[in-house]
């Protein structure tokens, strides 16, 4: 998988072709492989091929067009309801329904999602992850009927490429690997690990379409304002509670 990962890149372009069955059979074992705390899957994933589902959720992701343009749309969810139905169908009793138990499945679905990507890619297949899933969380419950216990981390968009982007930068390896400790940064250092960022084409265009002075000002002003991260923590915090993870 070494080369799919150097070569990952967002598609949002898709051409209509549906996917092969083996083929979408293979990648959704490739996510089930994925590691799992305590070899428990604690994750759903509601793979959406239907082109009249596909069209409720549209609204979920900002009408972007690839939700109904490419023919597969799997929705990742933490999910401890089904694991808990087993415990109680065997005189267990689960204690699942708390944060704890959020973070565990929302780490073995989030490995899934990678898992699911990596082999899509792996099959010629383009990818794309789609943050609006936070955004409106409740209405994608409503839409695909999850009971207590479920609740959707992330969108995968699934489909034939219908356009081949250049690769997305990265910051250096040292801004994110640390040796044995946390070493905090400069502001020198700082400078510096974004310092190619910042002198790139694309980030001078996003400067002159925005009308702001740097890079960071877009981030804070124009893309995740404080008031919408606010607004949309505390609905899904009271989506949390209302599915089930805040019961203790």
């Amino acid at each position: 998988m070494i080369k799919e990962i150097a070569n990952h890149r967002s598609i949002r372009k898709y051409k209509s072709s549906p996917i092969d069955e083996e083929v979408l059979s293979d990648i959704l074992h490739s996510a089930a492989r994925a590691s799992t705390c305590g070899n428990m899957q604690l994750y759903s994933l509601v793979v959406t091929l239907d082109a009249r589902v596909r069209a409720e959720l549209a609204p979920c992701h900002f009408n972007q067009a690839m939700v109904t343009e490419a023919p597969c749309v799997v929705t990742v969810c933490a999910d401890v309801h089904r694991f808990s139905k087993w415990c109680e169908q065997r005189d267990a009793e689960p204690a699942y329904d708390n944060f704890e138990w959020f973070l565990n499945a929302a780490t073995d679905a989030l490995l899934a999602a990678e898992n699911l990507a990596l082999a899509a890619e792996a099959h010629g297949l383009g990818v794309c992850f789609l943050g609006t899933t936070l955004y409106t969380a409740r209405d994608i419950c409503r839409i695909l009927h999850l009971p207590k216990g479920v609740i959707p981390l992330t969108t995968v968009v699934i489909g034939h490429p219908a356009e081949q982007p250049p690769l997305t930068d990265r910051l250096p390896l040292d801004a994110v690997v640390h040796y044995d400790r946390y070493k905090d940064y400069t502001d020198a250092e700082i400078d510096e690990l974004w310092a190619e960022k910042e002198a790139s084409p694309e980030t001078s265009a996003l400067l002159a379409e925005n009308g702001l002075p740097n890079l960071a000002q877009i981030f804070t002003r124009n893309r995740y304002r404080r008031e919408d991260n606010i607004a949309i923590s505390r609905a899904y915090f009271e989506l949390l509670r209302e599915q089930g993870f805040f019961n203790q």
